[in-house]
């Protein structure tokens, strides 16, 4: 070993062994998330000081569920039904129609804390109330004023208010929005909960009932933290890589900076190091704070070497370093550390003159945005490490890029942003707003005029404050890359000011803020309307052939899911098929159907043959769910840079058990439209399109690709396979290439009854790189050859790889037609229910003659210990439930 060699790895121990044998004792933190007891305010007749009392008697006080909402709670102790479920939500008391005391509770914790000794503090720390609230520690009051606002984090210093025993009470009363709104069936219903600074769509919106307490609650995270002396918040870290990068391959540094606050309580100065460690490099700088101080601390640069980068999915790797921050006072003690993810990488934008949008690049690449659009992950607000994994993760399996999380409800959860970085994804994030409830038009079920709602929220001090503590909250996630106004309008005037010039400009001046989510700065609308859309069932040439909006922020379609997903929550006397009418153009719907929210499928599922019952009706859905994904998909991408920079799916997901715009269940349930999307996003992808039958490849990554093969075949219903063309090819990086047209083969096939196109890239050692198999109608546009297909011959088998992990195989013999449109299930071996959530790396797959698929199941094997079993049918094949073998 070189002596420049073995410096250096002195110098790494060292650093590790300096940090590890930091004395942790002072530093911890944990949730209070369980014991809370609840009651109804205006059931206690003590204030909140004697109730804060250790030794006051709460007699027959309910469980509450914190953090959660009153709904959550009621729901729990079986005071309400799952609104969920049929018309229960209708039957719950609205807090519009029962008035803000019926939801106004106290909630109170008693805990084990002992009083800190030399100088060491205890703070709590509320994450997030909704919407007011005063709160009391063992008799004392802890707020100067009722504090205010659903999205503004507070931190009480309560070191001199824990009780010498150690045994401590906290007691809060939590009061609804100050303006509920009139859930009238408007978006936002009358418009006026857009007066508080809070969620909007909790009155109502077109795909989601009104929430009765409006989300009242402690619904975000309450934690207990032990600190010494100093405590370190709102740490910022900032990576800036220049130059244009490749995932792999050496790298040039990046730079790395940090910069955090600092506070001292006490009534003594304190003096300490505050350091970090990266990639073993140890960074620290002098702070000497004065008594009852707070500090605003820069570390110097750090050129971190040869980085490990971290990219959006598609692209490259998720790589992510650790970074702790410390306070280190005198003596190698550590007084406070926030553990940090780090993501190595630089966004930028610039407007791109030849589609005249706004362009994404991470790390010096463009990226061509593929998104979908989020609500919220559960409207009662229960969130969780687990099923924001599962979302995300869901996002990824679409192969899609970016979520843009919608500004009717809020900015996201540092869990959300975690699974983020984990899985790629890239975050549009809206602010408190929306086009519908804050005036940009004339709206006859809002209360109040346009003039206005313009001005909404009532408090723009709050509104600013709030939005200071959400950016300090999530801007060190690298899959934050955009920050937004509003949904379809900016917020008023002096708002909009203090975001753009004051507060992204001093708490997060790397991001892109654009005014609004349709804003011209994004996308130029030469088109007129909204500069969004269009939404619903759309001919698929649409997508290929009719031009949008350069940066389409919302721009969807339907989303009923399967049988098994509507038994879940449709009461079987509402089993009943929607029923279109082609002569008036409208579709009879079920009183359920439609408070579910449902949008109609028009003729789009007689095409296949008029549905039977229910569940006949769902599954033919799920042929139209994919096919409009699909070709959604491939449109826009086949016009990327030429058309468009991005597209933005409404939506993805429903926070709710609603009939539209969803690619899974609230469940956890994906259906067709996942994988509609899963196929057309793939980041190298063979495709045609259907209008002109140009066959195309789209190469979604930085790497050109040569010496490939395309093979075009076309398949009769019966099986027939004929080869259409094959040529050998190549593609530059990131753009779409054309080749020939099939549209002589698919105009035969559509004359002889309908038929299967399957599109195949190979390599040079002839593996399939992208298969693509679309169904075709007959010359009167009905599926008549589908209705005639044979029964499936495919042969299937399952094998445990490792527990939660199957392989599935699915094998078609020669000469037996296509085994079309298969879905596989993991189901309980003894109640034959689906698993949830379970991740498949392919779904509604079709298995052409004399071939072989394999698909790879994940599941989580804590969750569902025993061996399941698999469940598989397809459009010609009857529902099969075999044995998973042991590998």
């Amino acid at each position: 070993m070189s002596f420049k060699k073995f410096v250096v790895l002195a110098s790494l121990i060292l650093s590790i062994v300096l940090l590890t044998q930091l004395q942790t004792s002072a530093q911890s933190k944990y949730e209070l998330n369980t014991g809370w007891k609840c009651q109804k305010a205006t059931a206690v007749n003590v204030d909140g000081a004697q109730l804060s009392k250790i030794d006051f008697p709460l007699g027959s006080w309910e469980e509450a569920t914190v953090p959660g909402t009153v709904l959550t709670t009621q729901l729990n102790n079986k005071q309400v039904p799952d609104p969920f479920i049929g018309m229960n939500n209708a039957h719950i008391p609205d807090i519009y129609k029962v008035g803000r005391d019926y939801y106004t509770y106290w909630f109170v914790k008693d805990f084990k804390e002992a009083s800190p000794q030399n100088n060491n503090q205890v703070y709590l720390n509320l994450r997030g109330v909704n919407y007011s609230y005063n709160v009391f520690l063992n008799g004392h009051k802890l707020n100067d004023k009722l504090h205010s606002g659903m999205f503004l984090r507070q931190t009480y210093n309560i070191t001199k208010w824990l009780s010498k025993s150690g045994a401590n009470r906290l007691a809060v009363i939590v009061y609804p929005l100050d303006v509920v709104g009139n859930p009238n069936g408007g978006q936002g219903g009358d418009g006026t909960i857009a007066r508080n600074v809070g969620i909007q769509y909790t009155a109502g919106w077109d795909w989601i009932q009104s929430v009765p307490d409006r989300n009242t609650g402690i619904w975000d995270k309450v934690t207990i933290e032990r600190t010494g002396a100093i405590k370190i918040t709102d740490p910022h870290v900032i990576t800036l890589v220049p130059g244009i990068r490749q995932p792999d391959g050496p790298q040039q540094p990046a730079i790395i900076q940090v910069s955090a606050q600092v506070e001292n309580p006490t009534d003594l100065p304190v003096s300490g190091l505050l350091q970090y460690n990266l990639d073993g490099k140890l960074v620290s700088t002098k702070v000497i704070l004065k008594p009852n101080s707070k500090q605003q601390v820069q570390l110097q640069d750090y050129s971190l070497k040869n980085p490990k980068l971290w990219w959006p999915n598609g692209y490259g790797p998720q790589n992510l370093y650790n970074l702790k921050l410390q306070f280190v006072t005198p003596g190698d003690k550590l007084s406070d550390q926030q553990n940090i993810e780090v993501g190595v990488r630089q966004i930028t934008t610039e407007r791109n003159e030849h589609t005249e949008s706004r362009q994404i690049n991470v790390n010096g690449q463009k990226i061509f945005i593929k998104g979908g659009d989020w609500i919220i992950s559960d409207e009662m607000l229960r969130f969780s490490d687990k099923r924001y994994d599962a979302e995300v993760h869901f996002h990824h399996d679409m192969n899609l890029n970016l979520i843009r999380v919608w500004g009717g409800a809020l900015i996201e959860r540092p869990e959300f942003y975690a699974a983020c970085d984990k899985y790629g994804m890239l975050v549009f994030q809206d602010m408190w707003g929306s086009g519908d409830c804050n005036g940009r038009w004339v709206d006859p079920m809002k209360l109040e005029d346009q003039w206005t709602r313009r001005n909404y929220p009532d408090d723009h001090q709050l509104y600013i404050k709030s939005i200071e503590d959400q950016v300090k909250m999530v801007r060190n996630y690298p899959s934050l890359a955009i920050w937004c106004g509003g949904n379809e309008i900016t917020p008023p005037e002096d708002i909009l000011v203090a975001l753009r010039d004051t507060i992204m400009p001093k708490l997060d001046n790397t991001r892109w803020f654009v005014e609004y989510s349709n804003s011209e700065n994004m996308s130029r609308n030469v088109l007129g309307g909204n500069g969004d859309g269009p939404y619903g069932l759309q001919p698929l040439s649409v997508f290929w052939d009719q031009r949008t909006f350069p940066f389409n922020s919302e721009v969807g379609s339907v989303g009923v899911s399967d049988y098994e997903s509507l038994k879940r929550f449709m009461p079987n006397a509402n089993m009943v098929v929607p029923e279109y009418d082609e002569a008036t153009g409208k579709t009879k719907t079920d009183s359920v159907w439609e408070y579910h929210k449902y949008i109609g499928y028009d003729a789009a599922i007689n095409k296949y043959g008029k549905p039977k019952n229910v569940e006949d009706f769902a599954n033919k859905a799920q042929l139209v769910n994919y096919d409009q994904y699909r070709a959604l998909m491939e449109g826009f991408s086949s016009h990327m840079w030429d058309w468009y920079t991005g597209v933005i799916i409404w939506k993805t997901q429903n926070p709710w058990t609603a009939l539209r715009g969803q690619m899974y269940d609230y469940y956890l349930d994906p259906n067709a439209c996942l994988y509609g999307l899963h196929s057309g996003s793939e980041p190298l992808h063979i495709m045609y399109n259907p209008g002109d039958g140009m066959v195309m490849i789209a190469n979604n990554t930085f790497k050109p690709h040569a010496n490939m093969m395309i093979v075009a075949k076309s398949y009769s219903i019966s099986g027939k396979e004929k080869i259409i063309s094959q040529v050998f090819s190549d593609v530059t990086a990131t753009t779409t290439k054309r080749y020939f047209s099939i549209k002589e083969h698919t105009d035969k096939l559509a004359q002889a009854g309908g038929g299967f196109i399957d599109l195949e890239l190979l390599d040079k050692d002839k593996k399939t790189i992208s298969q693509n198999i679309y169904w075709l109608a007959d010359d009167k546009g009905e599926y008549s050859g589908l209705q005639k297909i044979s029964a499936s011959q495919l042969q299937t088998s399952a094998k445990l790889l490792s527990p939660g992990k199957v392989v599935v195989t699915l094998t078609n013999p020669t000469n037996a037609p296509v085994a079309f449109f298969n879905r596989l299930s993991l189901v309980d071996a003894q109640s034959s229910k689906r698993l949830l959530p379970v991740f498949y790396s392919d779904n509604y797959v079709s298995i052409l003659p004399g071939t072989q698929k394999t698909v790879v199941v994940d599941y989580d094997a804590k969750q569902y210990p025993n061996l399941p079993m698999l469940s598989i049918s397809g459009w010609n094949l009857k529902e099969q439930i075999q044995s998973i073998t042991l590998n």
